[in-house]
């Protein structure tokens, strides 16, 4: 199972704070066990939503928002992919992170969508050239 686990924005994360030190050394050592666990498919830092821009659709109308986008606590920033069991290990592995901010903070797991979680609804040829794209991303 993949899960997408995103480290929420704060207003320190938003206004640009770089980590500390000790905060920088602790998240390599966690990352380093992700590895070593075979859990950590990818996974970075994200520059505040200022930096940022965001595409709304309408139909076939298309309008550009430039960043910073309000409502901190709904932001991203930072994220892993990880390949795990179950949503228990992903929670198990989330409880082990360093504090990824200075004060209080949060961190959300949501299951990626697969393939097979559409069902019938997936033409199988649809699926197949999914599957594909996906074993030649590490080639990148």
């Amino acid at each position: 199972m993949r899960v997408m686990v995103m480290v929420k924005a704060t207003k320190d994360s938003e206004a640009g704070a770089i980590p500390s030190a000790e905060l920088l050394e602790a998240m390599g050592k966690y990352n380093e066990e992700l590895i070593s666990a075979g859990v950590l498919l990818t996974g970075d830092g994200l520059k505040p939503s200022s930096a940022g821009k965001r595409v709304a659709f309408d139909g076939p109308n298309r309008s550009i928002i430039d960043g910073p986008f309000a409502e901190t606590r709904e932001l991203v920033a930072g994220f892993w992919l990880w390949e795990v069991k179950d949503m228990d290990e992903a929670v198990a592995w989330v409880k082990r992170c360093p504090n990824p901010m200075p004060g209080p903070s949060e961190i959300e797991i949501r299951p990626v969508v697969d393939a097979a979680d559409f069902g019938e609804e997936l033409a199988p040829e649809f699926g197949e050239r999914l599957n594909r794209l996906r074993e030649r991303l590490p080639e990148r």
